[in-house]
């Protein structure tokens, strides 16, 4: 297995998590965090393991020892929730989960007596909250977003319900879904034991996990357990009345998870509300407007906004000058088009209607990889692995999605990847279009 010292061990770590195309940056802090997670011997392990999916053969084969003794070492970190396990044609496979929505939440996913989660928190707390480069990295090194925003369903009146597609829905997420596990959410747990518990009391146990990771969680360590479609249901009416928002992973087909999220503690969040205007998630496809000639000018909407997007402004009320009346100013451009201010609108003055340009979502995780890789300048991080060299079906699905992208970003690709076999691939691409 090696003769790294301790501190190699976990340096090791840290440049193979920063071999994603999402990374964690390197800091004193990011080294404490991954010492209370991995021993040093699973430090070791981890380093040398593919950033794809990886077989039990071939990670026996990367750390030197038996299949036998190889499954034990796969087992116990899956059963940490550092590695999430699968099925692939009746072989197991295994992944190492990137930093968010990863292995960083799963630690605080349930309630745990072998680490000490209290100085966990305060770890996160630092490294994410003060420290911030994690923070910044994750939500706005790439133009495609790992998040995405879902509207609030029962804010859509009939009209509009009719034009929502069904990758828009959460509700339609969990009836594709063929496992869902629920959780509890990672975020106030974390603030609750770093001295900053939710401003709003919001309920912990709401942290929605899809298909294989939701499957892995419930079975090694009951990081979630599995619910029914009509549970998750359930789950998603309560954090509509609890004023959270939704947010899952920025793809059209089998997100892996949802999260229902407060302004007070959730990162995304927390980071739209202080890096305005710029946008740390993919927004909805909504933008809300209001009927001024209904408006009570409450400003109960401006309290429950997520990102602070709505200001109460004075407006005079009669023709000469006199009498004013607060009105609700909505800055679209951070506007996220969740919904939650509509929800609270006691008459119903604030209504969703449809964007003028439509937010792009991508396909799935393999198209949302790719995207980030190339923006990122890391596409030949994902492709090619320093142990090993990645798979056909791998391949194959990268080469395909490729060819699917605007012309720009498959130039981008062609000159980051320096693949004689993709620009054929592009160069006949080219050749069939004429």
């Amino acid at each position: 297995m090696g003769h790294l010292t301790t501190k190699d061990a976990y340096k090791s770590l840290e440049e193979r998590i920063n071999w994603f195309t999402q990374g964690a940056p390197s800091s004193d802090t990011l080294y404490k965090i991954l010492q209370v997670l991995y021993t040093e011997k699973e430090a070791r392990w981890v380093a040398k393991l593919p950033v794809r999916p990886f077989t039990l053969k071939r990670a026996a084969r990367v750390w030197g020892t038996t299949e036998a003794k190889a499954e034990k070492l796969l087992d116990r970190l899956c059963e940490k929730a550092l590695l999430v396990d699968s099925e692939y044609h009746g072989e197991r496979q295994f992944v190492m989960p990137p930093p968010m929505a990863g292995f960083i939440e799963f630690a605080l996913m349930r309630t745990r007596g072998d680490i000490d989660q209290k100085y966990l928190s305060e770890l996160y707390y630092q490294y994410m909250n003060v420290e911030e480069d994690f923070v910044k990295d994750l939500f706005f090194a790439t133009e495609t977003r790992l998040g995405r925003v879902f509207v609030q369903e029962p804010v859509l009146v009939n009209d509009k319900t009719n034009h929502i597609l069904d990758y828009e829905r959460a509700t339609h997420i969990v009836e594709e879904a063929k496992y869902i596990g629920l959780g509890t959410c990672y975020c106030r747990h974390k603030m609750y034991h770093a001295g900053h518990p939710c401003e709003i009391n919001a309920p912990w146990e709401v942290c929605l996990t899809f298909d294989n990771v939701a499957r892995s969680l419930a079975e090694h360590g009951e990081y979630a357990r599995l619910i029914s479609k009509e549970e998750a249901k359930e789950v998603l009416q309560l954090s509509y009345d609890s004023n959270l928002v939704q947010i899952g992973e920025n793809v059209r087909e089998h997100p892996a998870f949802i999260c229902n999220c407060c302004g007070c503690c959730c990162e995304a969040l927390q980071a739209a509300r202080k890096f305005s205007p710029m946008q740390p998630v993919a927004t909805t496809n909504y933008i809300p407007e209001v009927s001024l000639e209904t408006c009570l000018g409450c400003g109960k909407c401006a309290q429950v906004c997520p990102v602070l997007a709505i200001a109460m402004e004075e407006e005079k009320r009669n023709p000469d000058g006199t009498g004013t009346k607060k009105r609700p100013r909505i800055d679209k451009e951070i506007c996220l088009g969740c919904g939650v201010c509509a929800r609270n609108c006691p008459v119903k003055a604030i209504e969703l209607q449809r964007r003028p340009v439509q937010v792009i979502t991508p396909v799935n995780s393999t198209h949302r990889f790719v995207l980030q890789a190339i923006e990122k300048g890391t596409l030949q991080n994902l492709v090619f692995d320093n142990q090993a060299f990645a798979n056909h079906r791998a391949m194959a699905a990268v080469f395909g999605t490729i060819l699917r992208l605007p012309p720009l970003k498959q130039a981008l690709a062609s000159r980051q990847f320096k693949s004689v076999y993709l620009d054929r691939l592009l160069s006949l691409q080219k050749k069939q279009a004429k």
